[in-house]
């Protein structure tokens, strides 16, 4: 059964496309998604390797929040992922 209540629209960024973590490895964004039951947004991705490559089928989720934030990494305030240009 559909839900009957509004819920606000998901964030339109993370786009999809291959991310590079703080520390150095890539992944790659397949979409924005919401949690069933708390509502909130998640990035659905998976690890790559150097090459670019999917290192499995296993798929991971992180709170839109997380992967958005600036964090301070060895004194320097740095995005936790930015996009890889291709």
């Amino acid at each position: 059964m559909a839900r009957q209540d509004p819920v606000d629209p998901l964030p339109s960024t993370p786009l999809q496309g291959v991310y590079r973590h703080y520390k150095g490895h890539l992944y790659e964004v397949i979409d924005v998604v919401r949690h069933s039951e708390e509502l909130a947004p998640y990035v659905l991705y998976r690890c790559l390797d150097e090459k670019g490559a999917a290192l499995d089928n296993t798929l991971w989720v992180r709170p839109h929040s997380m992967w958005s934030e600036p964090i301070v990494h060895l004194g320097e305030t740095v995005l936790r992922f930015t996009p890889v240009n291709s």
